[in-house]
């Protein structure tokens, strides 16, 4: 054991993680070895190894946890079924006449997906194999219709059932069931403000999302489209109710309905004759994978922090933010920037299992309410999935797109910037007014 200031421990472990993150090493790895190595050289081996040890077993024991493989599955099997799908081409025939209309209808439809699924690899693919190429192909600017499609399925991440709230709250010491409904309205703003933006621009510049020839129009009676909307609306609203509805009503707390939207939609995709042997499969294959990583990093990381704040990492952190000048507004400022800075270096998955624990006693301490703040720094962490290089949104549509449309990286990036700058904007609105991030949570029924 080797006597080292907390200071110094502070910046070597934090900075070993960034560090040894840039040279590509899977985030896992990199957190175990920065914990193993300075618990060793810390406390002695026996000492780091129950440090270790304990805290990776208690956090893979945890209830909550429960919720993250079935919200997976839920969200897989809605996805490979594709019984969600036939709401894009009815939204599609109804907004292709109209300046930026396909974008707009990609933004809608990833805000329900967002609601469906909860993955945001899942959305951002969906997103990109269904909308990309036919705007693409009618003209649309690829910025544009890239930017649509990274921001519109980076909305998984934050609307409810969002993976990331459900792996947030328990760090934060917070409610499952009041960050959904805490994440619900500022995901609505977000994307109505994504919407405002895409029909503004295209309205100035018809030549970006260019409105589809009236001879191309299917003619449809009023009834008939209204009929088709109701029937593709269905399975989204079915899968809301049965999570968001039993959460909010207070039928049931988050993981059972996490269980309740599982089962809903396996009854869907059976209803719809999509399911199969395979389909169950290769869902409960995705679904392992999923889960498997997020638990192993929850338990990596939770045990780095175990070592972190075992040394007295914690106060040291906690000592140099409230310390910041300009009051607490300034501290808080320093430490969304943190995050936003990470975001663009390390997964949000290690963001969320390190700083979390850390710096939520200092938002307590801060005066600030938890709630809010935890959604300040999910919505901040939309913008780490947009901002290279570790854009996992851009990544995902760079890699699905085909090839064929011919969009580039530069584009996606180049498109992605205004959503960022918009996402920034409500950060400040929602920072101005708070109540409508904490309104709807003070009406849950307990």
């Amino acid at each position: 054991m080797i006597e080292i200031s907390e200071q110094i421990v502070t910046v070597l472990m934090l900075g070993g993680v960034l560090t040894l993150v840039m040279t590509g090493f899977p985030i896992a790895f990199v957190i175990a070895s920065v914990a193993l190595i300075m618990g060793y050289i810390l406390f002695g081996g026996d000492i780091t190894y129950h440090i270790i040890y304990s805290r990776m077993y208690s956090m893979v024991l945890s209830y909550p946890f429960l919720a993250v493989p079935l919200f997976t599955f839920m969200g897989v099997i809605l996805q490979m079924s594709g019984i969600v799908e036939e709401l894009y081409t009815v939204l599609y025939e109804s907004m292709r006449g109209f300046r930026g209309g396909l974008a707009i209808v990609t933004i809608v439809f990833g805000t329900i997906l967002a609601a469906c699924l909860g993955v945001i690899t899942a959305s951002v693919t969906m997103l990109t194999l269904i909308a990309l190429a036919p705007m693409v192909t009618r003209g649309y600017d690829k910025s544009l219709a890239a930017g649509s499609v990274v921001a519109a399925g980076t909305l998984g991440i934050l609307i409810p059932p969002s993976i990331m709230l459900v792996v947030y709250a328990p760090q934060a010491g917070l409610s499952i069931g009041q960050m959904f409904m805490a994440a619900f309205i500022p995901g609505l703003i977000l994307s109505g403000s994504y919407i405002a933006y895409v029909g503004i621009r295209c309205y100035l510049n018809p030549k970006l999302g260019p409105p589809v020839s009236e001879e191309k129009k299917q003619k449809l009676s009023y009834s008939v489209k209204m009929i088709k909307l109701l029937k593709a609306l269905l399975p989204p609203v079915l899968i809301i109710l049965s999570v968001l509805g039993t959460i909010f009503l207070g039928i049931a707390p988050p993981t059972e309905a996490a269980a309740m939207g599982s089962l809903a939609a396996v009854l869907l995709a059976v209803a719809y004759r999509k399911m199969t042997w395979d389909l169950a499969k290769r869902a409960a294959l995705e679904t392992l994978r999923v889960s498997s990583f997020v638990l192993l990093i929850a338990g990596i990381c939770y045990a780095y922090v175990g070592v972190f704040m075992s040394a007295g990492c914690g106060n040291v952190v906690k000592e140099a933010i409230l310390g910041v000048p300009g009051g607490r507004w300034a501290s808080f400022g320093l430490i969304m920037l943190i995050v936003f800075l990470l975001g663009m270096f390390i997964e949000w998955i290690g963001i969320v299992f390190i700083i979390v624990p850390i710096l939520s006693p200092v938002i307590v301490a801060l005066g600030f309410n938890p709630l809010w703040a935890g959604m300040m720094v999910c919505i901040n962490l939309q913008m780490a999935f947009q901002t290279p290089p570790m854009a996992m949104s851009v990544f995902v549509c760079q890699g699905v797109a085909p090839p064929e449309l011919g969009v580039t990286l530069n584009d996606i990036i180049k498109g992605v910037i205004p959503f960022i700058a918009i996402i920034a904007s409500c950060l400040v609105l929602f920072s101005i007014f708070p109540q409508i991030i904490t309104w709807l949570p003070s009406l849950m029924m307990k």
